[in-house]
């Protein structure tokens, strides 16, 4: 396949904030469904990996910056940060099935950090199955697991309480020196 030469991350607008909720769904679900078929149980709501409630909460979070990661004029994915000082959380990055392996996703990471100089730390989760992402984050992006959360280790932050282990996430940490 290609690789990517050039993405652009563009602040997301009011007109393209439920174009981008679905893009996300769809990204998620495909992860999901590529490891688990149809039968996946790791629904946040009817049919969704990832909620609705879950990606507004990161768009309109404190300190959110939302971007549509751009291949030309083409929307290829997206990414939600929140920067406070000299910590930066990456709340969500997507990038659409039919654009994967191509690189859109590292460039979009690559753009993150250079936005963001100021940044020594930045931290993320992702769920235990997603395979892809934690190849993405670690071997990648340069992240460690520094942490696993799960129904014996909950997150702290998490309001939903895990009962089992079908919710497991990894939290990632990055170090800039």
């Amino acid at each position: 396949m290609d690789k990517v030469t050039e993405i652009k991350l563009v602040p997301l607008t009011d007109d393209d904030r439920e174009q981008f909720i679905t893009d996300n769904q769809v990204a998620f679900k495909y992860g999901a469904t590529k490891e688990y078929g149809m039968r996946d149980n790791h629904f946040e709501e009817e049919g969704e990996i990832i909620s609705r409630d879950t990606i507004e909460q990161s768009i309109d979070g404190e300190n959110a910056e939302a971007y549509r990661i751009m291949l030309g004029k083409e929307k290829v994915g997206g990414v939600v940060i929140s920067v406070v000082e000299h910590s930066g959380e990456l709340e969500l990055l997507f990038v659409s099935p039919k654009a994967h392996s191509k690189g859109i996703g590292y460039k979009a990471w690559c753009a993150v950090e250079q936005m963001h100089p100021e940044v020594k730390m930045w931290e993320t989760v992702t769920p235990y199955f997603e395979k892809r992402n934690i190849h993405f984050y670690v071997n990648r992006c340069g992240f460690h697991i520094v942490e696993f959360y799960n129904s014996h280790h909950p997150d702290p932050n998490d309001r939903d309480i895990m009962e089992d282990d079908s919710n497991g996430m990894f939290r990632f940490q990055k170090i800039i020196e």
